[in-house]
C-alpha cells in the first residue's frame, strides 16, 4: 500500500494541461502519488498529439495515458491542483467537501505557506472560501497549433518546478 500524499492535476478535458503538469511533476519528485483528471472528459481517450509532441521536446512521454473524469474516486486526494478558475468553481459546485484542498497552480505557488506538513499548509490557505482571481489561469492550448502547446508546456514546466520546490 502506498502511503505517499496524493496530488491530482485538474483541467477540462484531461488531454493537455493536466497531463503535462502530472508528467512534469512525476518526473521532478517521487514524494507524491500523482494523477490527473478533467471536469468535462470523454473517458478513455489518449492525450492529444500536440501534447505528446510538447512532452517529447522535454524527453518525456506518457504512452499509457487515457483521459479520466474527476469523480468520487478522487475525493481522498490530498491536493487538487486546478489549471484555471472555472475548475475551482466546478469543484465547489460538484464536490464542495474537497474545495478546501483545491487550488489553482498559480495560487499554490504564490501563497502556499512554507512551514508545517502539507496538510496543515493547505488548510492554512482557506481554499474553499478564497476569492478566485484572473491571474490564476494557465491558458488552455486546445484548438491551438503546436507552438501554442509548446508554450503551454514551457509555462507548465516552470510552474510545476516552482510547485515541487514549494511542497517538497
Amino acid at each position: 500500500m502506498n502511503n505517499l500524499p496524493s496530488i491530482c492535476f485538474l483541467c477540462t478535458g484531461n488531454s493537455a494541461r493536466s497531463v503535462m503538469a502530472r508528467v512534469f511533476f512525476s518526473n521532478k519528485t517521487s514524494e507524491f502519488e500523482a494523477t490527473s483528471a478533467g471536469t468535462l472528459v470523454l473517458e478513455g481517450q489518449p492525450m492529444s498529439i500536440r501534447t505528446r509532441k510538447a512532452l517529447a521536446s522535454y524527453g518525456l512521454s506518457e504512452p499509457t495515458h487515457l483521459s479520466s473524469q474527476f469523480g468520487h474516486s478522487h475525493l481522498a486526494t490530498d491536493l487538487i491542483v486546478a489549471m484555471e478558475p472555472s475548475h475551482i468553481f466546478w469543484i465547489r459546485r460538484h464536490f464542495p467537501e474537497i474545495a478546501s484542498r483545491t487550488g489553482t497552480l498559480p495560487r499554490l505557488i504564490r501563497h502556499l505557506p512554507e512551514e508545517g506538513d502539507i496538510e496543515t499548509r493547505i488548510a492554512a490557505m482557506g481554499l474553499a472560501e478564497v476569492e478566485i482571481e484572473d491571474w490564476e489561469e494557465v491558458v488552455d492550448p486546445a484548438g491551438g497549433d503546436q507552438e501554442i502547446f509548446d508554450r503551454c508546456a514551457e509555462e507548465l514546466e516552470r510552474l510545476v518546478s516552482q510547485l515541487v520546490a514549494k511542497i517538497s
